[in-house]
């Protein structure tokens, strides 16, 4: 495990150049599955495990996992596979996703690689992943399909996207009308949240799925004239063709767009992220699924005024 820690630790350097580490791991058969491996905290032997009467069908039971206990979740069963809970040689992925631990139920982990940006795309309807998977990508020729652990995580937890009552009011005592905000998010659960919340401030969205696409679209707004300008961008950090960290990189240098607001919300926390957000030089960084923190971040960062940057 500590070798396996230290080979992490060597592959933080790709973030920030469009490269994304992934821990690979199958489900019992050929196909590959990956999850970023910052997200990852440890890969184990399945331990002992308590049932949990009334539970959801996707968790396999609780574990004591370094003297706290945490959920399970059968990601086999997510995934549309045979359930792990009573197979001996299954192994535990334990995982952070925004503040929160819980452990994955996976057949058989792999091997840690390196996938381009460029390389990932989102999946076709034909290959039957649906919304569990938000990009595939190939390694040495063989199909990799990226989980959307926020649409498991979304379908066993119902998150909130209302705001306070508090934070309505400070919304509209601001006035953020006629400001626009651009949604850059590759999970369909995570741009539903943002939208709704934005709605809440009356403040319209403009959408993007991945960084690429945002690019092209504040370029082809920026050469517009009339009131479609973007005041501020609200990213996620991990998604395919292009991430969040080049994404704020690419607006930083194109003369355009380099006065634009950028907020990066994503599920990865730590103090690594942190570190890349200031390198990149992100306005700030708000960890998913908050609110209230992300609309008090994003009230402080527009302008008093429609125009005024």
């Amino acid at each position: 495990m500590s070798a396996w820690m230290d080979k992490v630790e060597q592959q933080t350097r790709l973030a920030g150049h469009n490269r994304i580490a992934m821990l690979l791991f199958r489900m019992g058969d050929e196909q590959l599955f990956g999850i970023n491996v910052f997200k990852v905290r440890e890969v184990m032997r399945r331990p002992p495990m308590e049932r949990m009467p009334d539970a959801h069908p996707l968790i396999a039971g609780s574990c004591d996992y370094r003297g706290t206990t945490i959920p399970v979740i059968d990601l086999a069963v997510a995934l549309g596979y045979p359930s792990l809970r009573d197979v001996p040689s299954a192994h535990l992925m334990v995982t952070e996703f925004s503040r929160s631990v819980q452990g994955f139920l996976v057949a058989e982990p792999q091997r840690m690689v390196h996938c381009e940006g460029e390389a990932m795309a989102a999946p076709a309807a034909a290959l039957g992943f649906g919304s569990r998977v938000n990009a595939v990508t190939r390694v040495d020729g063989a199909l990799v399909a990226v989980v959307d652990v926020e649409h498991v995580l979304a379908s066993l937890n119902a998150t909130t996207t209302e705001l306070s009552a508090p934070m309505q009011r400070m919304a509209r005592v601001h006035d953020l009308q006629p400001r626009r905000v651009m949604v850059v998010d590759d999970s369909l659960v995570a741009r539903n949240q943002l939208v709704n919340l934005f709605r809440q401030m009356d403040v319209e969205c403009v959408i993007a799925q991945d960084g690429r696409e945002a690019l092209e679209r504040l370029e082809a707004l920026a050469e517009s004239e009339g009131d479609d300008a973007v005041t501020l961008v609200v990213s996620d950090i991990e998604m395919p063709r292009m991430d969040g960290y080049a994404l704020t990189k690419a607006i930083r240098e194109a003369p355009s767009l380099r006065r634009l607001k950028v907020v990066l919300h994503s599920s990865i926390s730590g103090i690594f992220n942190e570190a890349m957000v200031r390198e990149v030089n992100a306005d700030r960084f708000v960890a998913k699924f908050q609110p209230d923190v992300l609309a008090q971040t994003v009230l402080e960062l527009m302008p008093e005024k429609f125009g005024e940057f």
